[in-house]
């Protein structure tokens, strides 16, 4: 939860930790990005005016970065232009306070009754994205960093299409420059699942390796 007012934030996160969910709260966007960014999470519940980063800036770089946990926008702003922003900036649910806690509550359980698949293939193993661990076929399982694990998610997510390093940097990489991070990354992957996880594809980047 990306929240500015800390009393109704904490008071969020006890409400949803009581109702059985796992449940943090950053108090300004650039702290909800960096969560988002290095974290694996089912949900994320986002105000609008936020302190360093504004709610639906903080959203768009998530996008753009390839995260596609979905978003809920909490929020004052309530006219319906307000609300086609946010849904057109890519939030799945929008909210307007003041706010019935019953229906909060029963809008996160609609998101996460839509929400994808938590597992791809890589090659002959699973790669649990809520872990962030990939399982091979001997059960033996190997946990990922925040940023291996999504390097690996966009892969796998498009394990036909190779990517040029300035398209992961975009993706996974949003808040940094130059490529020198993007091959250090991809050596992480190799030492960690096995030199064929990602294939080099000369003169363009990376992609998933072959199965």
């Amino acid at each position: 939860m990306v929240e500015d007012d800390r009393e109704l934030g904490q008071l969020l996160v006890r409400l949803f930790r009581g109702a059985g969910y796992a449940a943090d709260h950053a108090t300004d966007g650039q702290a909800g990005l960096h969560r988002a960014l290095t974290r694996t999470y089912d949900v994320l519940i986002i105000d609008r005016g936020l302190p360093a980063v504004e709610g639906l800036d903080l959203l768009k770089r998530l996008r753009r970065a390839g995260v596609t946990t979905p978003a809920l926008v909490l929020t004052a702003l309530g006219t319906v232009h307000d609300r086609v922003a946010g849904l057109d900036g890519g939030a799945e649910d929008y909210l307007v306070k003041p706010f019935e806690v019953a229906e909060l509550l029963a809008r996160v359980r609609v998101i996460l009754r839509r929400r994808p698949a938590s597992e791809l293939a890589v090659g002959e193993r699973v790669f649990d994205l809520l872990s962030r661990a990939v399982r091979g076929p001997d059960g033996e399982e190997v946990t990922l960093s925040g940023r291996e694990s999504d390097l690996l998610r966009l892969f796998a997510e498009h394990p036909e299409r190779a990517f040029s390093r300035s398209e992961i940097v975009a993706r996974v990489f949003p808040d940094t420059t130059g490529d020198a991070l993007v091959d250090t990354y991809v050596h992480y992957l190799r030492r960690k699942l096995g030199a064929s996880v990602v294939t080099t594809v000369r003169g363009t980047g990376y992609r998933l390796g072959p199965s």
